[in-house]
């Protein structure tokens, strides 16, 4: 059976940067379109030129890509021509093969946002469109409030999307601005569409996730007939976001039937960089990656209980329902006090470790568990520290460094402007090989602020460790969560670092202390040791 083709369409760099504390530089944008490119996606719409300096400095230096790079903008005001707006030509001027307008379709937006009569809007959408057409560009049309205006006037907004796609328009695309529609509704709609003389080859959907439901929405529509999607890496967009592409890729590629039945631009072998590309953009708005993110979240695959794990190493597919390997995760066995030898072995195998069953060691190190965990230790999310403590039990944790002392200040004082300031300064004495190298390092970051004595430390640890350098100068601190596990003066802080490296890995890490820097250094330093062990240094 041919397949039919389903088009992508990426408004992360313009829809994405209306989600709240976003703002994206010209050279982010670049990064994140080429990311976007590999990936496979048909469209990536860029912003809207001439509505800040970052847009329009974007498409004056915009990458080549394969997939259609395309301008945002809105349909010609009321009183002027096509050629004669210049919020119009702002975005023809971006000389982008495609350009999406985006126009009303409420008549309750028209009459009252617009304040102009329904008519007027038909033909600015017209007039609009022709004009992209008539300067060879690939027309869309966003029909904004699309289906809240077909539920208030379904023929006016069917009118208005008419217009668009009678001027020209090679895609009409329905959205749920309010995301309040829900998925039979959307279904629903969509056909009435189709039925109305507009072929879903020329529909598109744009979904908000108001109600949780923009994945699902998109699904729906696509099963109605249209034939592009739209949405955001990550999920992205105002509000509560947009339709997550991160989801819909995989789902599009890996389930039915829209594996069987749609052909898409993103390959199998691109599909195992998503992973990659969702903690990439993650990092680069500096957002701690959410961890049950679907397909990609670094707990999609994690299998905590006893007797799921047990199953899983038996057959994966049991609790599974794709192989993580396909978008480029990994899967995780986390260890903690209700583990028994079924997750213990899976997952010192999948650290490469393989210890027989009945092996005494498997004993100690459940025993060393609950002996940490009744400390105040968790091993359920520090991956890392776990296997460390494993390869002590079995002997096979190489000695690279020992710390011989460290040192942790923070000084509060005037500045000369005469504002009060902080500043924590590290001092980090280590051996290796026999000898003692002492690393300084201050807390100030890029902007002259105090990052804080953890920070401090890490610079300090991580600043020359000899022969191990080129091991770790890829690694970062990626997060940092501080808990509290018993109140009062006796209270003990047990900290978790996330890290990750230029190899697109991350790991876990734990400390525990009364003393919270020190808690934080232990976690570090699993966290460098942990590194060097899965990169083959040598002791």
């Amino acid at each position: 059976m041919t397949k039919q083709r389903l088009y992508l369409y990426d408004t992360t760099l313009r829809d994405g940067q209306q989600t709240q504390g976003v703002q994206f530089s010209t050279s982010e944008k670049q990064q994140i379109a080429l990311v976007l490119d590999t990936l496979g996606l048909d469209y990536i719409e860029g912003g809207w030129p001439g509505a800040n300096p970052t847009d329009s400095d974007f498409f004056d230096a915009a990458p080549k890509t394969r997939a259609t790079m395309t301008a945002f903008g809105m349909t010609k005001r009321s009183g002027r021509s096509a050629d004669n707006d210049d919020v119009l030509a702002a975005v023809m001027n971006a000389n982008t093969p495609a350009v999406c307008l985006v126009g009303k379709t409420h008549d309750f937006h028209v009459t009252t946002a617009l304040g102009i009569t329904l008519d007027e809007n038909l033909e600015n959408i017209a007039a609009s469109i022709k004009h992209l057409v008539a300067q060879g560009r690939e027309a869309l049309f966003d029909a904004e409030h699309f289906f809240d205006g077909y539920k208030a006037n379904r023929d006016y907004a069917l009118a208005a999307v008419k217009a668009a796609h009678d001027a020209g328009a090679r895609w009409i695309v329905l959205c749920d601005t309010n995301g309040g529609t829900l998925p039979h509704e959307i279904g629903a709609i969509v056909a009435d569409v189709i039925a109305s003389g507009i072929a879903g080859e020329n529909l598109g959907i744009h979904t908000h996730n108001d109600t949780e439901n923009a994945v699902a929405n998109s699904l729906a529509a696509v099963d109605a007939g249209v034939r592009q999607v739209q949405g955001t890496l990550n999920g992205l967009g105002e509000r509560c976001g947009n339709a997550n592409l991160t989801s819909l890729i995989a789902t599009f590629l890996l389930k039915e039937p829209y594996a069987s039945t749609f052909e898409t631009g993103v390959t199998p072998e691109a599909l195992t960089g998503l992973r990659r590309a969702s903690r990439l953009l993650d990092d680069i708005l500096n957002r701690v990656p959410q961890k049950q993110a679907p397909y990609v979240g670094a707990s999609a695959f994690a299998h905590k209980a006893g007797l799921h794990a047990s199953a899983i190493a038996k057959d994966p597919t049991t609790y599974e329902h794709i192989d993580p390997a396909l978008v480029g995760n990994t899967r995780i066995v986390p260890m903690s006090n209700q583990a028994g030898q079924s997750n213990l072995r899976e997952r010192l195998a999948r650290a490469g470790l393989d210890v027989k069953k009945g092996d005494p060691a498997l004993t100690r190190i459940l025993d060393r568990i609950k002996e940490q965990e009744a400390r105040g230790y968790s091993y359920d999310t520090a991956q890392a520290s776990f296997e460390l403590l494993a390869r002590e039990e079995l002997g096979l944790l190489p000695t690279f460094f020992e710390v011989k002392r460290y040192r942790v200040t923070v000084e509060r004082r005037r500045n000369k402007r005469g504002k009060m300031v902080s500043l924590s300064e590290a001092v980090v004495v280590v051996k290796i090989n026999g000898e003692r190298m002492l690393n300084v390092s201050e807390s100030q970051g890029p902007d002259g602020s105090d990052q804080g004595p953890v920070n401090a430390l890490s610079r300090a640890l991580s600043k020359d460790l000899g022969p191990y350098q080129a091991v770790i100068d890829d690694m970062h601190l990626v997060d940092f969560k501080v808990r509290i596990t018993n109140g009062g003066t006796e209270a003990v802080t047990r900290v978790i670092i996330d890290s990750e490296d230029g190899q697109g890995r991350s790991w876990s890490t734990v400390g525990v202390s009364a003393n919270i820097v020190d808690a934080s250094f232990d976690a570090l330093l699993d966290a460098i040791n942990w590194k060097l062990v899965r990169d083959g240094a040598t002791a």
